[in-house]
């Protein structure tokens, strides 16, 4: 694996790898600039070059396609009172509480070139997790009813992709060691709760071995047999929003 400090021309070189960016904590609205951005480059190529984001948010609210605003367990003002944006956003899956703590995991992939349906790349990525869980001795799996990954006790994991002209973008939202009690103003589905891998594993579950899991397993689920990490991007635009978790 090649390891860089940042990609300074943020030119995607010639070769069917995996670009890895690495960022730490950054604003969903950058995050997302920065998948579109990437998501225009790959179309206008003719291999299976990709690219993964993986990042934290600060505290946001995101609805799905699959949800709605009373999965919630927050009225429209105590969440306008607290300064939690809530944002539609065209992607599968439902309702996500976003937070640091939570890996954002963003694969930017033309999965037509790599002989995939939308279905394979869901199941890659679902499995991605899974693997990740794995390894960190809790198991994990998918619920065909609902969306996201479930453990024994509650949903660890929302999934939620969007696809246009043969390009992905959106992913998957992994609860390594969030604040619950924020995460879980979103409500689980059939009564049940949210958690996370620090909450289930009771111990300390560090970011950067929960992001190298994944790095690993997508790569290998998609062939990806190289990968570059950058730690940034010229066209993230980062900038500072404190909100606070509670009134």
């Amino acid at each position: 694996m090649n390891r860089s400090a940042s990609n300074p021309t943020g030119v995607l070189r010639e070769s069917a790898s995996l670009e890895v960016y690495l960022l730490g904590t950054v604003d969903f609205d950058a995050a997302l600039h920065l998948q579109q951005r990437l998501a225009d480059e790959l179309r206008d190529r003719s291999d299976t070059r990709g690219a993964l984001i993986l990042c934290e948010h600060p505290p946001i609210v995101t609805i799905g396609r699959e949800g709605a605003p009373g999965d919630l367990s927050l009225e429209p003002g105590e969440l306008i009172a607290r300064q939690i944006p809530v944002r539609w956003i065209g992607r599968g899956g439902g309702v996500v509480v976003h937070v640091p703590g939570q890996l954002a995991v963003y694969p930017i992939v033309p999965f037509e070139r790599l002989k995939l349906s939308p279905v394979d790349l869901r199941t890659r990525l679902e499995e991605t997790i899974v693997r990740t869980c794995d390894d960190l001795k809790l198991p994990a799996f998918h619920r065909p009813e609902y969306a996201g990954l479930w453990c024994r006790t509650g949903k660890l994991a929302e999934i939620g992709l969007s696809v246009r002209s043969g390009v992905s973008e959106h992913g998957a939202f992994l609860n390594v060691a969030p604040d619950l009690d924020f995460v879980r103003i979103a409500k689980a589905p059939a009564g049940e709760r949210i958690t996370s891998l620090a909450a289930e594993r009771h111990s300390g579950t560090l970011m950067h071995t929960v992001r190298s899991a994944v790095i690993r397993h997508f790569a290998e689920l998609l062939g990806y047999e190289q990968q570059h990490l950058y730690t940034g991007h010229p066209s993230l635009r980062r900038t500072r929003i404190r909100v606070p978790l509670h009134a």
